[in-house]
């Protein structure tokens, strides 16, 4: 199916079910994700951020390692660089996006994340449109930031830990790529590991004792298993079963997802301004899906 509507109106009605399951799946799995990312905000009170997000990645990593066994896979010596860049940048844009989640709305902080692989899809390709994609999200990135005083400015601090979140998703998506071509579906849980090993001790130094209270347990499993282990589970139903263009032009409305979560769960208020900054942003991640895709097949992959 090559997700064209034409293509979908044509094709026999059991493939037309599966397709749309697959986007209502894909849509849960974002939901997933920001509603686990709002329960991390309510933890911030009993384990700080960096607390929040050692229990999230330890859990996660168990739940990875239990289904996947990765101590049963030999790491290469030429193929570690890429698993050791792609498991340190995940630690650290976790760690940093709980940082920005601190003092910024949760829909701002994912836009201004997804300037991370809008900066990957944009060099990959090589079309005059593009320009017009860089202009969008530099235009929404300029609305979102406290580089203009009013218009509801945000938290500078919370702003460049976001942006630090955005380099390294870039650096996860390049080095992911190279980290699963050579270790598959294990990439995941040794980069998950490698994760571990740099934020847990993060954790504890900053939060204590209380990272092991009995009171956070529960809001880490159940961030552990909305932002990693179901939404990974829905995404790669839906991956395998969607064009890719039609899988990267749904993740693109992600924002969207976490400022409707933040706004319902956190009472997040954003102005009209900062609204029509995540439009921008979502435009050029749409645009920049659809220019990427036309030359390659693979939608730009999406962080744990």
């Amino acid at each position: 199916m090559s997700g064209a509507p034409g293509a979908l109106a044509s094709a026999p009605p059991a493939a037309r079910g599966r397709y749309l399951l697959s986007v209502v799946l894909l849509i849960v799995a974002m939901g997933s994700i920001q509603l686990g990312a709002s329960f991390a905000k309510t933890l911030f009170h009993l384990v700080g951020a960096a607390g929040a997000v050692a229990l999230r990645t330890a859990l996660a990593t168990l739940m990875l390692a239990g289904v996947l066994r990765p101590w049963r896979t030999r790491v290469a010596g030429g193929a570690r660089t890429a698993l050791l860049v792609y498991g340190v940048s995940l630690g650290v844009m976790n760690l940093l996006y709980y940082l920005a989640l601190r003092t910024l709305p949760l829909g701002i902080t994912v836009s201004i994340e997804f300037t991370g692989p809008l900066a990957v899809a944009v060099l990959s390709s090589r079309r005059a449109i593009d320009f017009l994609w860089i202009g969008l999200a530099a235009t929404g990135l300029g609305l979102l930031l406290p580089l203009v005083p009013g218009h509801g400015s945000i938290d500078p601090t919370g702003a460049l830990f976001a942006l630090g979140a955005g380099a390294c998703w870039a650096l996860y998506i390049v080095f992911g790529q190279r980290a699963g071509a050579d270790y598959g579906t294990q990439a995941v849980a040794l980069g998950s590991v490698i994760a571990s090993i740099i934020v847990v001790p993060i954790g504890i130094a900053s939060a204590g004792a209380a990272l092991f209270a009995v009171q956070a347990l529960p809001y880490a499993l159940a961030i552990a298993l909305l932002s990693t282990a179901l939404p990974y589970t829905l995404e790669m139903v839906a991956l395998t079963r969607l064009p890719a263009r039609t899988f990267g032009i749904l993740m693109s409305v992600e924002p969207v997802f976490g400022a409707l979560v933040g706004w319902v769960m956190l009472h997040e208020r954003l102005t009209s301004v900062q609204w029509l900054a995540i439009t921008l942003i979502i435009l050029a991640s749409i645009g920049t899906t659809w220019s990427a895709t036309a030359q390659r097949t693979s939608p730009v992959p999406m962080p744990e």
